[in-house]
């Protein structure tokens, strides 16, 4: 009888030589383009919408992060009215304009906007396939332990757009464009490139920085991450977050820090993950 704890009985009839897998992954790469394509292509022709609903959203003040920021201040003031006014947390309106910059400005701003939007709609189908392909070289062990890997990708990168779009951009748009050195008779215009930087790609790398927990589920299992060795290196860690946070968000402290924190309670979780891993392996 065959050996039932192998790698499942598809792959051993079916072995595959290293150029068929490049064939497999050649169509799952063409698949995926198609797709982003696609949803790029949408995001496109409702482009529109997207930049007056959604990505010029946070300059308006009836935006929901300010007006909860707001709300809570009074909420507080209900509270403590000695020691909180109930406006110290409702926020400035923004004043501002853009440049598109060159003539091609506005054209590749969308096309930019368009492709990452296709790119985060897309994304719980990229997941999909990277999950179909690597699925037969698991054990079927492997593969029950790893059902709903798709799922989990998905919410927490969800989780991390949501994030970055309602927290970190609105905090870092506020600040960056308000922040006052005290010279008044300075025109407020801003290239159109670098606002949608703040906006399109720190909230796509806020939701790739969400999937931690997943690459340390799939590092522990191939064994290259123990949780004794994430304890041990966990101040080195942080230090790397802040690093990284600095480069993701703009250059303010306050947005470092508020990528950060989300980032280590993840590394935490992320230690029991790998705990987890490292306890059913031994079995």
């Amino acid at each position: 009888m065959g050996n039932t704890s192998g790698p499942n009985t598809e792959h051993k009839h079916n072995q595959m030589s290293f150029l068929d897998h490049l064939e497999v992954l050649r169509w799952i790469l063409m698949r995926v383009v198609f797709v982003l394509i696609v949803f790029a292509t949408v995001v496109f022709i409702y482009r529109e919408y997207v930049f007056q609903n959604i990505i010029f959203a946070s300059q308006k003040m009836d935006f929901i992060t300010y007006a909860k920021f707001c709300d809570f201040s009074g909420f507080l003031n209900s509270l403590l009215p000695d020691l909180v006014d109930s406006d110290s947390m409702c926020f400035e309106p923004i004043q501002a304009k853009f440049l598109p910059g060159k003539m091609t400005g506005k054209f590749m701003t969308a096309m930019l906007v368009s492709f990452i939007g296709g790119a985060i709609v897309a994304f719980p189908y990229i997941i999909w396939e990277l999950w179909r392909f690597l699925k037969p070289a698991l054990y079927p062990k492997e593969q029950k332990s790893a059902r709903g890997i798709v799922f989990f990708s998905s919410v927490l990168f969800l989780c991390g757009i949501l994030f970055g779009y309602f927290v970190i951009n609105p905090l870092s748009v506020h600040f960056l464009i308000n922040f006052d050195f005290g010279i008044n008779n300075i025109e407020e215009l801003y290239p159109l490139n670098s606002f949608m930087g703040i906006v399109a790609s720190t909230t796509l790398a806020t939701g790739l920085m969400f999937e931690l927990p997943v690459l340390i589920y799939f590092l522990s299992k191939a064994g290259i991450v123990t949780p004794e060795g994430m304890r041990k290196y966990r101040k080195h860690s942080f230090v790397g977050t802040l690093l990284l946070s600095a480069i993701i968000t703009p250059p303010d402290v306050f947005s470092q820090v508020l990528v950060s924190i989300p980032i280590v309670i993840l590394y935490e979780i992320s230690i029991f993950i790998s705990k987890s891993v490292n306890k059913n392996s031994i079995r």
